[in-house]
């Protein structure tokens, strides 16, 4: 979900509003992209349902299904001029707990693959829990970015998900793993530099430049 924070910070040209989008646009709730988060949402939670039951193919039908959704609604988002604060917050809740559910699904469904994988594991969630954590301190709010590195983080994990969870290969899952860490760190460094939350930054280097031309 795409939006920009209104601000007049410096550091808010990275992610300010496009030629001919309207300026008040926080208090956009009920909006088509909004209504698929939601939807979003709430799948994931049967995933969880899903897993316990023992339906593995279900579970990856469903887990992709819902990964997908992410990607149209944030299309919509641009396409429908529906972009909103209250929808990039919406956007990162749900990935969060899509992935939390997928984390818990498939140590449901295939512990005996991923207990051999609690480094790489324990690594993403100690990052994740790092960069949430940081903008909690800082803003009282988490970030969302929806960088580059995560929206490739993203595509990673889909493939690298669907690979483990069919027995196909780890190695998909292990290369997501890596770059999801990468792209928590990044955020943290973005976190850093920002004096404001701010949505929808592609990348630190769009955070640096902005800041450089602002001084």
């Amino acid at each position: 979900m795409k939006s920009a924070e209104q601000t007049s910070s410096p550091a808010a040209s990275p992610h300010s509003p496009e030629p001919g989008e309207s300026h008040s646009r926080q208090d956009r709730y009920l909006t088509i992209p909004n209504v698929i988060c939601f939807v979003r949402l709430l799948g994931s939670l049967c995933l969880i349902g899903i897993a316990a039951a023992g339906y593995a193919e279900t579970f990856v039908v469903l887990f992709v299904v819902l990964s997908l959704s992410d990607w149209v609604d944030g299309k919509l988002a641009r396409w429908l001029n529906q972009r909103s604060d209250f929808g990039a917050r919406l956007d990162s809740a749900s990935d969060s707990i899509l992935y939390t559910c997928l984390l818990t699904g498939s140590l449901i469904l295939k512990w005996d693959v991923l207990q051999h994988e609690v480094v790489l594991l324990g690594m993403g969630l100690c990052s994740y829990a790092l960069t949430t954590g940081y903008g909690l301190w800082k803003y009282r709010r988490i970030p969302s970015y929806h960088t580059y590195g995560a929206k490739t983080t993203q595509w990673l994990m889909l493939g690298g998900a669907v690979a483990m969870l069919l027995d196909i290969s780890i190695w998909p899952l292990r290369i997501a793993l890596v770059s999801g860490v990468l792209t928590n760190l990044e955020a943290t460094a973005m976190t850093y530099c920002l004096p404001v939350w701010t949505a929808d930054v592609l990348s630190i280097l769009h955070v640096r430049s902005a800041l450089e031309r602002d001084k």
